[in-house]
């Protein structure tokens, strides 16, 4: 047996003698693109043929039941994010008492490896892997509450010194975090996210009426915006640039928001509500995931100015549906739709409505980023993003 087979039946051996620990914190109802991370991750690695054992791990303890956990996510959990909102002596509490929780029960764990797929390392006796997603508490502090702040910037470096390697979707993040933290550059990962392009595809008018109809919508009749409302999304601006489009544009596609409701973000729903009594917007509040397909395949543009992202799931899952897109020329976005979409500077409320005028009204650029984006999505699976990082964890154990 020469060297290279020789390597790759011990490092087969090897994975399939370890336990992976997944941590599972973030997977819970409503859904954040994080915990769609978790989750799609999460089910990839169930059953992996690379790994021997999976088992999950949340803040109340080991989840018993894996399969039933992964098909179908809690409505409600005790997690961190409860708390986000609370004043900072709360979530303190909070958090010493869970990972005072976590170092008892993980206590035994010293031949497993613990992948946190959402910033957070509790205690472990083992190795560990991070994904951290993003610096937004850094970058932009003020778009957060003050005890979510005043939190990630004393639990990230501790979550650091834990661990041996770190994952994030996007090389910007990879950059950040080695100029703000020192971080070495060979133990970061970039590992972008994947769309399932057999749910975000193109669908026909056919498909589509029926589903729309029951949040009152019509195919190709509106432009659409996905995600969490709060002021990252920079949503304040996007109203105010698609108010200066023409009243009978603003008619004929009117704006669509679905978001559940974030931190910082009433003077966002006054502005929305505004738009709405205006009768040029519609806010469905959260999206099931279930409906989330169609909403997308039946928009005639998705818009997401957001300011900065980590990743940004909404726009790659448009593309992949079919949808133009038109995108912030900010952090990690450009990675994500590369040639296939329509760039704009999230900061010009003008430069912001110029592109939508385009998006809705060039017919010859819709039909060419249609395609583009189809394409680039196709680049993007989660098998991929699975696999890469089962990669890592051989690495971190150390073959």
């Amino acid at each position: 047996m020469d060297a290279e087979r020789r390597h790759a039946a011990v490092a087969t051996a090897s994975i399939a003698s370890a336990d992976v620990v997944f941590g599972v914190e973030s997977i819970r109802a409503p859904l954040t693109g994080i915990g769609r991370y978790a989750l799609e991750l999460a089910k990839g690695l169930f059953g992996h043929q690379r790994i021997d054992r999976l088992r999950l791990y949340s803040a109340s303890g080991w989840v018993k039941d894996p399969k039933a956990f992964l098909s179908h996510v809690p409505a409600s959990r005790l997690g961190a994010g409860t708390f986000v909102r609370s004043r900072f002596p709360v979530i303190r509490a909070y958090q010493a008492a869970r990972f005072g929780y976590a170092r008892w029960t993980l206590r035994g764990e010293r031949q497993a490896l613990f992948h946190s797929p959402s910033f957070i390392l509790p205690a472990f006796p083992g190795r560990t892997v991070a994904t951290v997603h993003d610096l937004s508490h850094v970058r932009f502090p003020e778009f957060h509450p003050a005890p979510r702040v005043a939190f990630l910037h004393r639990a990230l470096p501790q979550s650091l010194r834990r661990a041996n390697m770190l994952i994030t979707g996007a090389e910007s993040v990879r950059k950040e975090i080695i100029d703000y933290f020192g971080w070495p550059p060979d133990r970061i990962h970039v590992i972008q996210h994947g769309v399932d392009t057999s749910v975000f595809r193109p669908r026909t008018t056919t498909e589509l009426k029926a589903v729309l109809s029951s949040v009152g919508l019509l195919p190709g009749s509106y432009t659409l915006f996905v995600g969490t409302i709060e002021p990252r999304k920079n949503l304040e601006r996007l109203l105010d640039a698609y108010e200066t489009l023409p009243g009978n544009t603003r008619k004929r596609w009117p704006l669509v928001l679905g978001g559940s409701e974030g931190w910082r973000s009433a003077a966002i729903h006054a502005k929305i509500q505004k738009a709405v009594e205006a009768g040029w917007c519609r806010y469905l509040h959260y999206v099931p995931h279930e409906l989330l397909p169609h909403l997308y395949s039946g928009s005639r543009l998705f818009v997401y100015p957001s300011l900065y992202e980590g990743f940004g799931l909404p726009p790659l899952e448009a593309m992949a549906s079919g949808v133009p897109v038109v995108v912030s020329n900010t952090s990690s976005l450009p990675e994500v739709v590369g040639d296939a979409a329509l760039l704009v500077d999230p900061w010009d409320t003008d430069a912001l409505a110029d592109a939508l005028r385009r998006g809705l009204e060039d017919a010859e650029w819709r039909t060419a980023t249609v395609a583009a984006g189809v394409i680039r999505a196709r680049q993007f699976a989660w098998e991929r993003s699975v696999d890469r990082t089962v990669s890592v964890y051989e690495s971190v154990l150390g073959f």
